[in-house]
């Protein structure tokens, strides 16, 4: 599937959890630019800095990844996924941290790369000619036996936790938040969003965000364009969930069926808590 060298977007499967299985999905190469038809260019520059009113309040951010982890760890506690590193067998390498940076997919070179730039002597910076080689394979060439532990203890280091977050935003929250803006959505919408880029990515196959959008745009149109929010939203979900479906490791649709069909049912388009849903038959609560 991936071509050695080659950054590719990719979907994952889930590593083991008990009882129930987490799933880390996620595909990268979205960069700055997310989306499609209009596409959303640099519209994140602006000469006067514009005060967060959606999903990039930090009280909203921080529901966000609650929810995401919820489903990618079966967690609340965002946090302590810094340190998470394992080869779930997706055929991408290792998988790691935050937001599930794959060594087999090129996000991973991307974050050590740019905590080396900040700290050229950390611990992980020996593994570098090592995760351009592996980049485009499930390949652990160069990084066993050590890499795991050393991953470990570079995830107590404040700056390597402070790269996971500037490449989580970067690649994935920042251009979803900028698109549902651009779309007209609220905080819920922008969520959906960010939610669909982080387990499909951005590419051009119809199950990418990219392709996820042109489906919802097609059947609905978003506020910008005069349609109705929660009528989009509704056509975003079901082109999202028909993604989901292409793929048998996506195919438990419980992230978008019990938890965001959920707020939205509830008009809870600013996603106010408190929130309740289930993800994988787990339940989660914020107060």
């Amino acid at each position: 599937m991936h071509t050695p060298h080659i950054r590719t977007p990719r979907t994952r499967t889930h590593r083991a959890h008990t009882p129930h299985p987490s799933r880390r999905t996620l595909l990268t190469l979205i960069g700055a630019t997310v989306v499609a038809a209009p596409l959303l260019t640099t519209q994140f520059a602006t000469a006067t800095p514009v005060s967060p009113t959606g999903l990039d309040d930090p009280a909203k951010k921080e529901i966000a990844m609650q929810l995401v982890s919820s489903a990618e760890n079966s967690s609340l506690e965002w946090k302590k996924q810094y340190r998470y590193i394992e080869d779930i067998g997706d055929g991408r390498g290792y998988t790691a941290g935050i937001i599930g940076f794959c060594s087999g997919t090129g996000d991973m070179l991307d974050l050590v790369e740019l905590y080396t730039r900040h700290d050229p002597g950390n611990v992980l910076a020996k593994y570098l000619p090592a995760l351009r080689e592996v980049d485009g394979s499930d390949s652990h060439d160069g990084l066993d036996p050590t890499y795991r532990r050393d991953w470990e203890r570079a995830a107590g280091d404040p700056a390597f936790q402070r790269a996971q977050n500037d490449e989580r935003d970067r690649v994935y929250f920042d251009p979803a938040v900028a698109q549902g803006k651009a779309d007209g959505i609220g905080t819920l919408g922008q969520f959906a969003y960010y939610d669909a880029i982080v387990m499909h990515g951005d590419g051009g196959d119809p199950t990418s965000f990219r392709g996820i959008r042109k489906r919802a745009l097609a059947a609905a149109k978003p506020p910008a364009r005069g349609g109705d929010e929660v009528a989009y939203l509704n056509a975003f979900l079901d082109a999202r969930v028909w993604a989901m479906k292409q793929e048998e490791a996506h195919s438990d649709t419980s992230r978008v069926d019990t938890a965001q069909r959920v707020f939205l049912r509830k008009g809870n388009l600013n996603l106010d808590p408190p929130l309740d849903w289930k993800v994988y038959g787990d339940s989660y609560h914020i107060g």
